[in-house]
């Protein structure tokens, strides 16, 4: 009996509250939702909105109405669909993703299981090394990295020329692909250590123990223990890499100054900020902006499905 008048009796209680009281916790909460709207909401609905907008040019386009913004419907997604040059974008992103991401979350993972070992000396001082570079801006990372691909001010290739060894072009052609891929490598791979060891340090040490009595090697614990054990970090990081690499544009920007292998339209974004600041055609760019959101939605929601679906099955088993 007691039982069922306690929540009864909470629930008056809370009703005879002044209203000030109980409205407190939604009072902290409108400065983050004013922000939200006006800074995210506001902006993603407004390019949606001239995604179905386009100008239309009467005469020669001078005098006060001679340009005059309509109804496009869906015509610039048709075209952004059918646009060389963003697909051509989406390809290299692609590319670039195909050699970021395993390099990366690969790195990432090692180092979180050298962090976490017994045998290893001065690990604050190690992971802070290597989570430093991702507290550098990324164009200032990238800058840093196009100085040291350039052949004439490169302490690299003066090193290659002293000791008679070939000097590569980074900058050029296929190995632009690795150029870009390792500024994305050294800025990202400390911040998914992080996720990652911060897991490993959260499984109680009696699993360990245990596996020791049984006769496992470090390499079989952390093989059959420790990696299966935060695979829901690796998803995580898996997560935030795709939605990093499909939105790359600080690294090609800032290096495309250094060489002409890098275009103005190289990824999609870069081919969105082309269009709207450089050809002043924001409808298009809206379009292809919500191309790639939604592109990203896509693949985001389905990546965690597939993810949840495997772990409703393992714990099934």
């Amino acid at each position: 009996m007691s039982g069922t008048t306690a929540p009864t009796t909470a629930r008056t209680a809370a009703r005879r509250r002044p209203f000030g009281v109980r409205g407190a916790p939604y009072a902290f909460l409108i400065p983050a939702i004013v922000l939200f709207l006006l800074f995210f909401a506001l902006p993603i609905g407004y390019a949606v909105h001239l995604s179905f907008r386009k100008v239309e040019v009467s005469g020669l386009g001078l005098g006060a109405g001679a340009r005059e913004e309509v109804w496009a419907g869906f015509q610039n997604y048709a075209d952004a669909l059918t646009d060389g040059e963003l697909l051509a974008g989406a390809l290299r992103v692609l590319a670039y993703g195909c050699v970021v991401v395993p390099v990366m979350l690969g790195l990432a993972l090692l180092f979180a299981l050298m962090l976490d070992s017994e045998k290893v000396r001065f690990t604050p001082v190690t992971r802070l090394a290597i989570f430093l570079p991702y507290a550098i801006p990324g164009v200032v990372a990238a800058l840093l990295w196009g100085f040291l691909y350039l052949p004439d001010v490169s302490p690299f290739y003066f090193v290659l020329d002293r000791l008679g060894l070939p000097q590569p072009d980074l900058l050029d052609g296929g190995p632009l692909y690795l150029a870009l891929s390792n500024i994305a490598v050294w800025g990202g791979t400390g911040f998914n250590m992080i996720v990652i060891y911060t897991s490993l340090r959260a499984i109680p040490a009696e699993v360990f123990e245990a596996a020791k009595l049984d006769g496992a090697s470090p390499l079989q614990i952390a093989l059959r223990i420790k990696i299966p054990m935060v695979a829901p970090s690796l998803v995580l990081t898996f997560f935030f890499s795709i939605i990093a690499t499909l939105q790359v544009f600080n690294e090609p920007t800032t290096l495309k100054p250094l060489t002409n292998s890098v275009s103005t339209t190289w990824s999609p974004l870069m081919k969105v900020y082309q269009d709207a600041f450089g050809n002043g055609d924001v409808y298009a760019a809206a379009a292809q902006a919500a191309i790639i959101a939604l592109v990203t939605l896509v693949l985001s929601f389905g990546f965690l499905r597939a993810a949840n679906r495997r772990d409703k099955q393992e714990a099934t088993r």
